[in-house]
């Protein structure tokens, strides 16, 4: 392939790393209104909306990044075999659709039927992300390239903090509920929800982090001795 390709999937990439992040970064900062008992309901169903609405944008931004980031491998030599990069192309079309169905068809019995079929894919992804790397090191397949084991690897760790966010949540998204029919919020209402909020956030914290860590990777290489094409 052309430079002209690798400059534009290195764009690409380093767009849906600047979207996760800035998307995450809208999240956190409007669920703090969400979960501010002083506000009204309007107000803080306002936020949530907003909030949700962001959320949108990392969860795509995940589902492209392994396909992204495996073409880049690809233009630059790393290569995959025929069978392995035909799926990881198909995984990115179909991963962001099911977000994308969960998130437009929101309380329907498909979006709820996706969003449990979604939990566990990813804990399917985080497993084979894992087994790969595993076969990769065993094999040697990219000695001279650790930094991308290391890079998947964390990858594999930002699918897995996304689902402990997940089971974290239900108490919030309670009362999101709550106040979305009408309902007064008790303060143990408020309570909960905060509390299912912030036992979220550790995780968030390392998926910021884990974001990062893998941007740098990607940026300095270190330790590359792999005869890259770019």
């Amino acid at each position: 392939m052309t430079e002209t390709v690798y400059e534009l999937f290195i764009i690409l990439h380093l767009l849906l790393f600047v979207y996760w992040l800035g998307g995450d970064l809208g999240v956190y900062y409007s669920s703090n209104f969400v979960i501010n008992p002083k506000l009204s309901n309007e107000t803080r169903l306002n936020a949530a909306k907003i909030m949700l609405g962001l959320d949108l944008v990392p969860r795509i931004c995940m589902t492209l990044m392994l396909t992204v980031g495996a073409t880049l491998a690809e233009i630059v030599g790393l290569e995959h075999p025929t069978w392995e990069l035909v799926g990881l192309w198909l995984l990115a079309p179909f991963w962001m659709t099911v977000v994308l169905v969960i998130h437009f068809k929101e309380g329907t019995p498909l979006s709820k039927k996706l969003a449990k079929f979604d939990y566990y894919f990813r804990w399917f992804m985080v497993a084979v992300i894992l087994a790969s790397i595993a076969q990769s090191v065993a094999t040697g397949r990219l000695a001279g390239a650790n930094w991308l084991n290391v890079k998947i690897t964390i990858f594999a760790g930002l699918i897995f903090c996304g689902i402990m966010i997940r089971r974290h949540l239900p108490a919030f998204i309670t009362g999101l509920h709550k106040m979305a029919a009408g309902d007064t919020m008790s303060d143990a209402d408020n309570a909960t929800m905060a509390t299912g909020l912030h036992g979220a956030r550790p995780w968030v914290w390392l998926i910021w982090a884990g974001v990062f860590t893998e941007a740098l990777l990607g940026v300095f290489k270190p330790g590359n001795t792999f005869p890259l094409a770019f």
